[in-house]
């Protein structure tokens, strides 16, 4: 795991993108693990700028898949997540609705397996954003997940859906279930790209960072992949012990290796 503490919001989102980019410039038709709520928003807003500035690189070949997806809302509810990825992120980039994939929400009994079949036949993710929710929870995979989870119904915590009540008006319209990819599917993606930002999320990435390997922190998984970069702004690194390592070894990392 690479941990990259940065000077702002403003910074993670910019060097967020400058990743994205990268994968999308050598490897067009690349996967793209696509993640909701408010973390990732600035650094889609970068992408977008970017890509109306002509800046950025062709989408046209990329392939998106959701992380999750309501279960419940009315379709074309502008809160499901198919609708919030369009609207901040795909259509704005030039990502064919067909290319966008999520889990469908009107067979909940049977659209576990699908989703884990259609990941499967695309190959693979080779990049998944990922944010971390109060309480550490990843996707919506709560405390409690198993690590080896694939996609599959769950139930939202009061927490959570208090969480997400912003986007809705009231937690009483927060749908009661999800569709999420488990913490095995997010495991296999290539490269997790994990962003945190804000003081609200400094526990949270204190133990999903350097506390140990636990159910009751889904967000510790990353501690298993080969391959995790974790972005994070003053307040969100605020939490870590070894902070001072992470921004000595980040300093010296030679230019050309990258993310």
């Amino acid at each position: 795991m690479e941990v990259v503490p940065l000077s702002s919001a403003d910074a993670v989102a910019a060097l967020a993108a400058d990743t994205i980019e990268a994968l999308v410039r050598s490897r067009p038709a690349c996967v793209l693990g696509v993640a909701t709520g408010s973390t990732p928003v600035p650094t889609y807003a970068e992408l977008v700028a970017r890509h109306r500035a002509g800046t950025g690189p062709s989408y046209g070949e990329v392939r998106a898949f959701l992380l999750d997806e309501y279960v419940g809302l009315p379709a074309g509810h502008p809160q499901s997540y198919r609708a919030t990825i369009a609207r901040e992120l795909t259509d704005d980039l030039g990502i064919a609705a067909e290319r966008v994939h999520g889990p469908d929400p009107t067979d909940p009994a049977t659209a576990g397996a699908s989703y884990e079949q259609a990941l499967l036949d695309a190959g693979g993710v080779d990049l998944q954003v990922l944010g971390i929710g109060s309480d550490g929870h990843l996707a919506f995979n709560e405390p409690g997940s198993s690590l080896a989870s694939a996609t599959r119904i769950k139930t939202l915590t009061e927490t959570t859906r208090r969480d997400n009540a912003r986007f809705f008006g009231s937690v009483d319209d927060v749908p009661r279930h999800v569709l999420t990819q488990g913490l095995g599917t997010i495991l296999r993606a290539r490269h997790l790209l994990f962003i945190a930002t804000g003081s609200g999320k400094a526990d949270a990435v204190a133990a999903a960072v350097e506390g140990p390997l636990t159910a009751s922190c889904p967000a510790s998984i990353l501690q298993l992949h080969p391959h995790a970069t974790v972005l994070l702004d003053p307040d969100a690194a605020a939490g870590l012990a070894r902070l001072d390592h992470y921004r000595e070894v980040y300093a010296a990392k030679p230019d050309w290796q990258g993310l």
